[in-house]
């Protein structure tokens, strides 16, 4: 029930409809007893600063950003954290007495997620699928924090792809490829950073079935539907795959201990992800 103390916190992005985060962060508020609501408001693009100044005006709480807002917010606020400095994009606001800060969580939760599966990326050869925001922050999180052998962005804009492996190689050996060309990346992990395969498009896949093969681990960010048609041809390949429900709930792990400086009760949050699934 909310009161007049009731504290807002938020997604903002487009489309939003599909997402699991209302559910899991009204979980552990009310496993808390804390007097926070969580919604979901679909921002379109130009709308954008407009959405920022307004949840600044009446005091919210934070705001996680998602498609396709995640580097365009960035000129909205005040300032970044050290990370989502460097990777230019930002998952997570707070409002820090009327100073809005920009944080990324999506890097350390997908690595989070590898990590709870037993995927080791240092040495290896990793194909990132992507170069919007969630990718930049992942491709990033592995260059300083795991050092891969190799980093192979792949994207169907060439260029975008080719800024972002420039942007990488002063860290970490990194080059972008043509999808016309994946088949030759002979990666050791491939991680899914885009909307493809997502619901309602359940039949598209970000890369050919030939780019599979056994033993590769792959990773795919969309948690709706939790099999997506990339990681059914994998595991029908042989390959180790992981869904992105365990990402989407480490992120929301930080990002509550973010907003409010206590530790997430994850399992309730991987919970009420589930049954929101179902």
């Amino acid at each position: 029930m909310t009161t007049g103390g009731t504290r807002l916190c938020c997604l903002i992005g487009d489309p939003v409809a599909h997402s699991l985060s209302p559910r899991m962060f009204s979980a552990i508020f009310s496993k808390l007893n804390m007097d926070y609501v969580y919604l979901a408001f679909r921002v379109r693009r130009e709308d954008l600063g407009k959405a920022l100044e307004g949840l600044r005006a009446i005091g919210f709480v934070g705001c996680n950003v998602t498609m396709p807002h995640k580097i365009e917010v960035v000129k909205y606020l005040d300032r970044l954290d050290k990370m989502a400095h460097l990777i230019g994009s930002v998952n997570v606001v707070a409002n820090r007495g009327d100073e809005l800060v920009g944080y990324n969580t999506d890097g350390a939760g997908a690595l989070a997620s590898l990590d709870a599966e037993g995927v080791d990326v240092e040495n290896r050869r990793v194909l990132v699928v992507g170069y919007g925001g969630a990718a930049r922050a992942i491709a990033f999180e592995l260059t300083i924090k795991r050092k891969p052998a190799e980093l192979l962005v792949v994207g169907r804009n060439q260029v975008r792809a080719a800024e972002l492996a420039e942007a990488l190689g002063k860290t970490v050996r990194a080059r972008a490829i043509a999808l016309s060309q994946v088949e030759t990346a002979e990666a050791d992990v491939i991680i899914n950073a885009t909307p493809a395969g997502m619901y309602p498009r359940v039949e598209e896949s970000p890369l050919p079935e030939i780019v599979l093969r056994r033993g590769v681990a792959v990773l795919d960010l969309v948690y709706n539907p939790v099999e997506t048609k990339l990681l059914r041809l994998a595991r029908e390949k042989g390959c180790k795959v992981i869904n992105g429900l365990e990402t989407l709930v480490q992120q929301g792990a930080m990002t509550f201990t973010i907003w409010t400086g206590l530790e997430a009760p994850i399992e309730e949050m991987r919970q009420a992800a589930r049954e929101g699934l179902a």
